[in-house]
């Protein structure tokens, strides 16, 4: 009896394997052919929105804002909601606004009968954008280069673009909390971006995130998901963007990177925060991304199994390599492309932790219903 159980683990550990073999060639190999916009001085330069969405950030502020302020760029505007704080971002914002002409800063109250969210603080600070371009990061993001704005709007060339997904990174550091982050911001992002050059874009980071302001009203603001308090990058992005009107921008100087979480606690409640959002992601995404995560761990959990029982033991071991080898052959350009190749060393531990890490995330999600702005 046993031994026929194991050839059913084997058999199921097949099955996973030829899922995930649809997954890296058939959408995250469409990454490596693609190409960054090589267009960016061509065509006029159109009047640009920065947004960005801050609470109590007065050393973030102080140190990466000038960076924004500073592009290389003709005509925009940057615009930081200050959102509720009580530490010194207020004065901070009063001395740029000083010294920078182009800088708005939108200042919202604490009531003392609810709290707002951070879609709220980004809809009022798409309200107060006089531009039709939207750009959006974070104020612990610090652009690569100062043609940052530039490069990511050079996509609005074709007349047909409504939202331009970008990269951002987390800034390397020591350890395997900084290597799991950046290995799971990669994964993110390898999907995402290859989902994007397939025709199903399906999400983007607030990070790096452009989109006009006219699609913003068209599709009604962040009025269906505003129950929730993630989303207003991802959700926005699931709800507005086609095959037609998405694309995506790789170029390594329109990366904005940002600061890690160096806790487990915070980085735990970050992403059970994200979580929440994915809930009401459109039908098709939640399978396919299910079915991405699932035929993984089911995978490393019918390897393990199939092993247990003594089943064909290289025949196991064999489709295990094949896999791995797979992944790699895959993921060395998109890791060289995002500057991520460091982590090849961590890969064969990062990724079984990766889907260990993301189903336990899914499985608190379900019953945390409470989630902070940030």
């Amino acid at each position: 009896m046993e031994i026929y159980i194991g050839y059913v683990f084997f058999i199921l550990l097949q099955v996973c394997f030829i899922a995930q073999l649809y997954f890296l060639f058939f959408v995250q190999r469409k990454f490596t052919f693609f190409s960054p916009n090589s267009n960016n001085n061509l065509g006029d330069k159109p009047a640009v929105s920065v947004i960005i969405c801050a609470r109590n950030e007065a050393n973030n502020l102080k140190e990466y804002l000038p960076f924004v302020l500073e592009q290389n760029y003709p005509n925009f505007e940057v615009i930081v909601v200050n959102d509720c704080s009580y530490d010194r971002s207020e004065e901070v914002l009063r001395d740029f606004e000083l010294k920078y002409p182009h800088l708005k800063v939108v200042k919202i109250e604490e009531h003392p009968r609810f709290k707002t969210a951070k879609k709220f603080a980004a809809t009022l600070g798409i309200k107060a954008a006089k531009n039709e371009i939207l750009l959006f990061t974070d104020a612990d993001c610090k652009p690569a280069s100062e043609n940052w704005i530039d490069l990511m709007v050079a996509n609005y060339n074709n007349p047909e673009v409504e939202i331009v997904l970008g990269f951002s990174p987390y800034n390397k550091y020591r350890g395997f909390l900084n290597a799991l982050i950046r290995y799971e911001t990669f994964q993110t992002a390898l999907n995402y971006l290859s989902f994007a050059i397939s025709g199903m874009p399906y999400m983007g980071v607030g990070r790096n995130l452009s989109y006009k302001k006219s699609l913003f009203f068209k599709g009604k603001g962040f009025a269906s998901h505003m129950h929730i308090t993630s989303g207003d990058d991802d959700l926005f992005v699931n709800q507005n963007a086609t095959k037609n009107n998405t694309v995506i921008e790789i170029n390594n100087n329109t990366f904005t990177n940002s600061e890690p979480k160096r806790t487990w606690l915070k980085y735990w409640k970050q992403k059970t925060r994200h979580v929440s959002a994915s809930k009401m992601y459109k039908r098709e995404h939640r399978f396919k991304l299910t079915l991405q995560a699932l035929s993984a761990l089911g995978f490393y959990s019918f390897f393990i199994l199939s092993l247990i029982f003594k089943v064909a033991f290289e025949a196991v071991l064999a489709v295990f390599v094949l896999r791995f080898a797979c992944q790699l052959f895959v993921f060395y350009k998109p890791m060289e492309k995002l500057k991520n190749k460091d982590l090849l060393w961590w890969f064969l531990i990062l990724d079984p932790f990766y889907y260990i890490y993301l189903i336990a995330l899914n499985i608190a999600g379900i019953f945390i219903k409470k989630t902070i702005w940030k």
